[in-house]
């Protein structure tokens, strides 16, 4: 890599990091161009250079973050002996991450993203393929071995992580969920609603 491109990269990352600080810190009306340029040192230009626009910003920091959970809840289920413990892990995981992170998380599960993932539903679902096959490769082997039900896909991926994004939509907004809690309830719950024998 060129100096010239390792300091455009440098630059791009400044950005991102400034965007999601101004983002935690101010919301999404505060996120703007001058905010952005202000906490990152970076010229107007530079974050026109790199994303084109506050957008192509926004949606780079969104990418950049989706592609860092999706990594993290495909690593917690391929370490599952069963699939009634990948989907403990999965939970638990992608609750900590909320936690951990709440900042993104807030951008994660914003109307932004929400708006974001139905303009776009497609193409987010084409630039995460990496990421979607082996957890969709993961559903698919334990359906086959008959531990889980023979539903469509994206019904099963509604049934285990709709819960999980509803507690952590809640304990971002009005913060009257307790995660821990939600951590040692909602495994269970969830796996009842996808294993194959109902009973």
């Amino acid at each position: 890599m060129s100096p010239k491109q390792h300091r455009g990269e440098v630059t791009a990352e400044q950005l991102l990091d400034a965007a999601l600080r101004v983002y935690a810190e101010s919301g999404e009306q505060g996120l703007t161009v001058n905010a952005v340029t202000r906490a990152s040192g970076v010229s107007m230009g530079s974050l026109y250079h790199h994303f084109g626009s506050l957008d192509g910003l926004v949606n780079a920091l969104l990418m950049r973050w989706l592609e860092r959970l999706l990594g993290e809840m495909v690593a917690a289920v391929e370490h599952a002996d069963s699939a009634r413990a990948g989907v403990g892990a999965l939970v638990r995981m992608y609750l900590a991450f909320v936690q951990e992170h709440r900042e993104v998380g807030l951008l994660l599960h914003s109307s932004r993203a929400d708006q974001l993932g139905m303009r776009q539903a497609r193409m987010l679902r084409d630039a995460q393929e990496a990421r979607l096959t082996p957890l969709t490769a993961w559903v698919s082997g334990h359906v086959e071995r008959g531990e889980v039900a023979p539903l469509p896909l994206s019904v099963l991926e509604s049934l285990i992580l709709g819960p999980v994004i509803g507690v952590s939509r809640r304990w971002l907004t009005l913060g009257d969920v307790d995660l821990d809690e939600a951590a040692r309830v909602l495994p269970d719950r969830i796996w009842r609603s996808i294993r194959a024998d109902p009973g």
